[in-house]
């Protein structure tokens, strides 16, 4: 049986889970990523993502939406 677990709330500070994490598949090409790409270019990225998240119209929840 494989756990369910929210890595985002869960794993804040290191993977709970170890070898048996179901994201082990984007471990390698994070690190990969992290190892190719230089601190300039990962902020820049950053900041085109945060313009691009400026820029779109704001997103409305509605009471019966939820």
């Amino acid at each position: 049986m494989e756990q369910k677990i929210n890595c985002a709330e869960a794993c804040v500070n290191g993977c709970v889970l170890g070898d048996k994490c179901p994201n082990l598949e984007f471990k390698e090409a994070t690190s990969q990523f992290i190892g190719e790409t230089s601190l300039d270019k990962m902020l820049e990225i950053a900041e085109a993502a945060r313009l691009k998240k400026l820029t779109e119209p704001p997103k409305w929840i509605l009471p019966e939406d939820i």
